[in-house]
């Protein structure tokens, strides 16, 4: 049985560009979605800005081919402004947390992947 995404229910959000979305992201979703059950991934719209060449749809792909079938229904994906500042009044409700992944993870970069993808003629 697939999961049944809930509005009212506590949910982790994922802010982000995902330019491409990579193993880094996907052990970092996999941690989160413990939090919760189900993530909210916020793709930023920074398409030609800078060195992000991928359109929404493309990351959004990237991320729906990763994720499916083992985490179908758990997250919903939405494109957002280039959010750059992340600022909260009181204490309303929100946790703001850092997931610090192991080394190796930590240590992939989606520059690094894009410019791999260019010396293999994958990208322009």
């Amino acid at each position: 049985m697939t999961y049944q995404w809930d509005n009212k229910k506590p949910t982790a959000q994922m802010l982000g560009r995902w330019q491409p979305f990579h193993d880094g992201h996907y052990t970092l979703f996999k941690e989160i979605i413990k939090k919760t059950g189900q993530v909210c991934i916020q793709i930023r719209d920074v398409q030609g800005v800078d060195d992000n060449p991928f359109d929404f749809e493309t990351v959004k792909k990237n991320i729906e081919e990763r994720l499916s079938p083992e985490f179908e229904g758990q997250f919903k994906i939405m494109l957002v402004p280039n959010i750059t500042n992340i600022c909260y009044g009181r204490g309303v409700g929100y946790k703001i947390e850092e997931i610090v992944l192991d080394e190796e993870i930590q240590k992939i970069s989606a520059t690094k992947i894009r410019a791999q993808m260019r010396e293999e003629g994958k990208l322009k």
